[in-house]
């Protein structure tokens, strides 16, 4: 079997440009994830985030966790759990507007970096999409203009932990679903495994790697390649032991109005491959996933089909 691809950024502005590109085109379309490596966010500063991180979680979050999850989920049951995840979370807005000021618990150190990682994060998803853009033959920024909406991208990190689960078998750190959104990256526990994606019929993991960022792409990168890439589903297997995995995930995605449909100039130079991916405004796609979120992607598109309208397209409709 294929390995899971690892790529390196190190060269991207140099004579490797043709080959990291293409790299990151196949795993794009056989895999839907990539890891990147060297990819300009400082390794010391990761340490600070991933140290502040598990120090929160430590000092605020694990005794509410024991207390309203861990003492009752698993209490006398005998099969799979379906309607719960064994992970402890919140959830931090970026872009339009940051929330960061109004999660509670945050010390100023970590409000401080979390901000910072915010910033590093949103530049280099910006620099991934242009990537894309490389890839498909999309002018460049196209990908950028479409998310953008009237007032900008969504933008927000899940930050999560997964402690030692008793029962790994009856209930999953994340039940399998894929991303509704646009390019979600994550840096995750580089000592403790835990994130698997689905292919060919297979779960595989993905290796934990010491500073690296895991990139997938969502639902709305299928809609707008018209199926050359695809959002993939993928989930994250409880642990018995140890001191539980952290995970950051940033979910850089389409604004609430944003037009998303398949990319003209891809249609164009695909003639013999029609439209086969529905046109909508994020925010209704949006509606429909969330009691959705753990179903297959496919009647989502469907129901968007079944409700398309006339949406205005705005000027970018032939970028």
């Amino acid at each position: 079997m294929e390995s899971f691809p690892v790529i390196s950024l190190e060269n991207i502005n140099g004579a490797e440009r043709a080959a990291i590109l293409e790299k990151i085109n196949e795993a794009c379309e056989k895999w839907g994830f990539f890891e990147l490596v060297n990819h300009g966010i400082e390794p010391e500063f990761m340490d600070t985030v991933e140290r502040l991180t598990k120090a929160h979680y430590r000092k605020c979050m694990e005794q509410r966790f024991k207390e309203l999850v861990a003492s009752r989920a698993l209490e006398g049951i005998q099969t799979e759990v379906n309607d719960m995840d064994w992970e402890s979370t919140f959830y931090v807005r970026h872009l339009p507007q940051s929330t960061i000021n109004e999660v509670p618990d945050l010390d100023e150190e970590y409000r401080k970096v979390m901000k910072e990682f915010a910033l590093k994060l949103e530049k280099l998803a910006e620099e991934l999409l242009d990537l894309l853009c490389e890839n498909l033959g999309l002018e460049k920024g196209y990908l950028k203009k479409v998310f953008h909406g009237a007032n900008g991208p969504t933008f927000g990190t899940k930050v999560s932990n997964y402690p030692p689960c008793p029962k790994p078998d009856l209930i999953k750190g994340l039940r399998a679903h894929t991303d509704a959104g646009g390019i979600i990256l994550l840096f995750q526990d580089d000592k403790v495994s835990g994130l698997q994606l689905l292919k060919d019929g297979q779960w595989i993991d993905v290796p934990p790697l010491r500073h690296s960022i895991v990139v997938n792409l969502g639902d709305q990168i299928e809609v707008i390649t018209n199926g050359k890439y695809k959002s993939v589903e993928h989930r994250v297997i409880s642990q018995t032991d140890g001191e539980g995995r952290m995970s950051l995930a940033s979910f850089y995605n389409p604004g609430s109005d944003a037009v998303i449909y398949p990319a003209p100039a891809l249609l164009e130079k695909e003639a013999e491959k029609k439209q086969v991916y529905p046109k909508f405004v994020f925010e209704d796609y949006m509606k429909l996933y969330v009691p959705l979120k753990f179903q297959a992607k496919e009647p989502r598109f469907e129901a968007m089909k079944a409700v398309e309208t006339n949406v205005n397209l705005g000027p970018i409709a032939t970028a």
